[in-house]
């Protein structure tokens, strides 16, 4: 393993946890620009009415990104505590390693060897768990995207809808920009997540299944 991967695997689960946060705050936001536009389609009647369906698929939206968000922080922090474990396996392996070769003439050198073996193997598993946590990690972010693009599409929708609600048409627009703002924002801190585990170099890793990850 590279010397830096250690220290690159620490900053991209930090900035993973930063970039999560901000997009849950924006999900909340959705969520209640969704309320808003409720209580302004309400007060609009039959010149809304095809935009009060869309209110509930724009909360609809907002607590599905909440929930997966919510889940890919799990894997956020399952994901910092096996960078932990498997640095601190792998720093004992090495120096497990240094020994044996400094001790290879020694008398009962060989005893060491089991012992070194196990310690390998630990060091594997860990690589292994990280390697595929990552994969689970990166396969939960492009399911956020699916939310994020539906927003584009209902705020397109939106527009359209809140054109026909005369003097409620501003207020309408507004809520239907907050949506496109915000879906857009999701996306870029989701393919900031995606960025930030590109610095991982996983080729020092092999996947569960047996062939390399790709970012």
């Amino acid at each position: 393993m590279h010397t830096q991967q250690p220290k690159s695997q620490f900053v991209a689960v930090a900035s993973i946890a930063a970039e999560l946060s901000a997009v849950m705050d924006v999900a909340k936001e959705i969520s209640l620009a969704a309320a808003n536009a409720k209580a302004i389609a309400f007060r609009a009647g039959e010149k809304a009415k095809g935009f009060q369906p869309i209110t509930d698929f724009i909360n609809e939206l907002a607590k599905e990104t909440i929930e997966l968000v919510n889940n890919i922080n799990e894997y956020a922090l399952q994901l910092y505590c096996l960078t932990v474990k498997e640095h601190r396996v792998s720093e004992a392996c090495s120096r497990f390693e240094k020994v044996a070769v400094m001790s290879a003439r020694a008398p009962y050198a060989d005893s060491l060897s089991q012992s070194l073996q196990q310690a390998r193997q630990r060091r594997c598993e860990c690589q292994r768990q990280f390697a595929n946590h990552v994969a689970e990690l990166l396969d939960q972010l492009a399911e956020v995207m699916h939310p994020a693009r539906a927003a584009r599409v209902i705020a397109a929708n939106s527009r359209i809808e809140a054109s026909q609600a005369g003097e409620y048409l501003q207020s309408l627009q507004a809520v239907a920009e907050s949506v496109d703002h915000a879906a857009q924002i999701i996306h870029d801190k989701v393919h900031k997540c995606r960025s930030a585990l590109g610095v991982i170099n996983l080729d020092d890793y092999a996947h569960p299944n047996g062939f390399s990850i790709t970012r």
